[in-house]
């Protein structure tokens, strides 16, 4: 009779790091993948835990040694913290010393007034929070996850750096900071001795708002950048070449990160375009669309979603044509407008 264990040992791809490109974060001694893999979605309570599963372990396979997640990440808030930690004492307890995880807060994660913001008190707070529902004994980079307009920024800064100082994480970074605030950010905590290791902001073809400054503040500074939402929520993909289909984000009322505003004809008559550039360069749209992104000398890593093995095995395909010709470039800018 055979039997077969239910959550069978996991043994990590030995070919792992062949497949894999990996750059160093701005000035820091440290070198993240070119891809990252976000778990904001698909790894919550409501997630089948047997597929978080799968998706850690074929990102890992394929070299891809960063996860990222946050206080608030779920649905429930910070669930997808304690399935990442089950998930985690199970698998990867071994390969501590190859991972880097991070995680962050600043949205709001619990009632009342110090369950959100940039305070010493919520950030010190969230971030032993998070570790216990990781399991772990630290993070390698410990996020602010918006800027907060109520604390000084010193204030905000500070405890990062305590953060670092306690031994709770290695690294810091700060996440949706505009151009200003993530200059004064860096200065504060390079004199306090925790230099700013990366920032975290949303990019992609439709959504180019740090090429209006922080780009540059980053490059002349000597800071990465982890930027997300690389498919705009899937909309820079094959999902929507013919419309909405059934399961999707956008046909998830539940989910709001794709509307009516996102998915105008006049956007969708692009998407088509982008995607016949793609196909001229062998490649699916979505590949192309995290090329584009890396493309940019700022950028030093690309998060991205699944919620499938076969995206991620997708996604790491996009690195074997990273380079664009002037004409492919122009074409696209054209398209953009």
């Amino acid at each position: 009779m055979i039997t077969h264990e239910p959550n069978p040992q996991y043994h990590a791809n030995p070919e792992r790091y062949e497949q894999m490109q990996y750059d160093r974060c701005g000035r820091s001694g440290l070198k993240l993948p070119k891809l990252s893999l976000g778990l904001w979605q698909n790894f919550g309570a409501v997630d089948a835990q047997s597929n978080a599963r799968a998706l850690l372990r074929k990102a890992f396979d394929l070299g891809v040694t960063h996860f990222d997640l946050a206080n608030n990440y779920g649905p429930n808030y910070g669930s997808a913290e304690s399935t990442f930690g089950q998930l985690y004492k199970q698998d990867f307890t071994r390969h501590r010393d190859e991972l880097i995880i991070s995680s962050k807060a600043g949205y709001d994660m619990w009632p009342g007034p110090y369950g959100m913001g940039g305070s010493r008190k919520y950030l010190v707070s969230s971030c032993d929070q998070s570790l216990a529902r990781t399991g772990l004994d630290y993070f390698d980079i410990f996020y602010h996850h918006c800027m907060d307009a109520e604390t000084p920024i010193e204030e905000t800064m500070q405890a990062l750096d305590y953060i670092v100082r306690s031994g709770r994480a290695l690294y810091v970074g700060i996440s949706n900071y505009q151009p200003t605030e993530t200059l004064e950010a860096i200065r504060i905590l390079r004199d306090l001795g925790t230099p700013l290791l990366i920032h975290q902001p949303r990019y992609n073809m439709f959504d180019r708002w740090i090429e209006d400054g922080l780009t540059q503040v980053l490059l002349d500074e000597g800071v990465g950048a982890m930027v997300f939402s690389p498919l705009a929520q899937g909309l820079l993909s094959n999902k929507y070449l013919n419309g909405v289909p059934d399961g999707s984000r956008a046909a998830r009322p539940e989910l709001i990160y794709l509307n009516d505003k996102d998915l105008t004809p006049e956007k969708l008559t692009k998407v088509k375009a982008l995607n016949e550039i793609a196909e001229a360069r062998s490649q699916s749209l979505a590949q192309m669309a995290i090329a584009w992104n890396l493309h940019n000398a700022a950028v030093t890593s690309c998060l991205i979603g699944a919620s499938r093995v076969e995206q991620i095995e997708d996604s790491v395909a996009a690195l074997a044509k990273l380079d664009f010709s002037a004409s492919e470039l122009a074409a696209i800018e054209t398209i953009l407008g």
